[in-house]
């Protein structure tokens, strides 16, 4: 498919590498002192979790993430950046995707009363299922380079 400027592959790949700095704006911006040292991120998601109307949210966290606050807050912020930088340089595409997606949908879950948030998280989830099922890795990426995918 050819297009005013780009081919509709060469879009796709514009639109995995956006969604890649997305992530990695996500991972930059974030007070990484503080969900490592004070626990900021795991103590601002348990108060969320804590007053969510689902109670499966409160449970589902109290049984995977309260007990083990540090190793979480670990595995949030450098999922953020391992998206982030491997959507970007378009390796492991596919995880990378379905990672993302399943990221966003908890985000998704956890923040269904903040509006501003929903927006964010349904975009980026959107991106990553299109990105997903157009195959956006067969352009502009490590895994076309190397014949992963």
């Amino acid at each position: 498919m050819q297009t005013v400027w780009l081919t509709g592959a060469e879009w796709l790949a514009v639109l995995r590498i956006g969604l890649g700095l997305w992530w990695l704006e996500s991972w930059r911006h974030k007070d990484k002192k503080g969900w490592f040292e004070r626990g900021t991120g795991i103590a601002w998601a348990a108060d969320v979790a804590g007053k969510h109307k689902w109670p499966a949210v409160k449970s589902g966290f109290d049984t995977v993430v309260a007990p083990r606050p540090k190793l979480m807050a670990y595995v949030v912020v450098y999922a953020e950046l391992a998206l982030g930088l491997g959507l970007i340089s378009g390796f492991l595409t596919p995880v990378a995707l379905v990672g993302g997606l399943l990221l966003n949908l908890l985000y998704l879950v956890l923040m269904i009363h903040d509006w501003a948030e929903q927006g964010q998280n349904a975009m980026m989830a959107l991106v990553s299922l299109v990105a997903l099922l157009a195959l956006s890795w067969q352009t502009w990426s490590l895994d076309s380079a190397i014949g992963l995918f």
